[in-house]
Formats: structure tokens, sequence, C-alpha cells
């Protein structure tokens, strides 16, 4: 079975992480927050109400412009949603 979850914004081992928990068998497991993307990357961005593939077209420090491959609109985002593709 396979579906994306939102995850949250946790802190472990001295690096900030993306939390997963499965609520069907409750397995946990972390993600680190991408540090080092750049404009143009694709990514994955997981919305609480959609997933969106995109393209990087800023970066700042906890935020991050996509535009979306789909309908093209540019949205900022927070740095901790965003997967590198």
């Amino acid at each position: 079975m396979e579906e994306v979850r939102t995850g949250s914004p946790s802190f472990t081992q001295e690096r900030d992480v993306i939390s997963y928990r499965c609520d069907r068998c409750r397995h946990t497991w972390f993600r680190p927050v991408e540090n080092d993307l750049d404009v143009y990357d694709t990514v994955r961005v997981d919305l609480p109400d959609t997933t969106l593939y995109g393209t990087v077209w800023q970066v700042e420090d906890d935020r991050v412009q996509v535009r979306d491959t789909n309908s093209g609109r540019v949205l900022w985002v927070e740095l901790w949603r965003v997967i590198l593709y």
C-alpha cells in the first residue's frame, strides 16, 4: 500500500528532519530537510491538500519559490515541505 503522507518538522540527531508516521502500521520514519536546493531543481511539494511537482525558482532561508509543472502557478512554500526529485 502506498500513499503520500504529510510529515511534520522535527529536530533529531542535531539536524532538522521531517517525521512521518503510518497510521495503519504505526511505523515511523524520517528524512532530512533539503539544504542544498538550487534554482531549476525539480522538486515535489507535499501540501496539506495536494502534492505538486515543479521547478525551484528562488531559495531563501526557510522557504522556496516553486513553479508548478501542471498549472504554471508560482508559489512560496516552506522549505521542509520540499523534496528534491
